[in-house]
């Protein structure tokens, strides 16, 4: 049952690091910014924000 709940936590949070890594480029492509990103790059900053969200869903 932990393993299941910690799956849904998952995969919750990387899906909402990926909404909010576009919808922040995309707000800042309307203000006229132009942000290309590596593979890896966007690789660390989705795990990264993964990570964020996940400590905030503990809380």
């Amino acid at each position: 049952m932990k393993y299941l709940c910690a799956l849904r936590d998952l995969i919750i949070s990387l899906i909402a690091s990926t909404v909010i890594i576009y919808g922040l480029n995309i707000v800042a492509g309307f203000a006229g910014a132009d942000y290309s990103f590596t593979n890896g790059e966007v690789f660390i900053i989705w795990i990264l924000m993964a990570i964020l969200v996940n400590s905030c869903l503990k809380r």
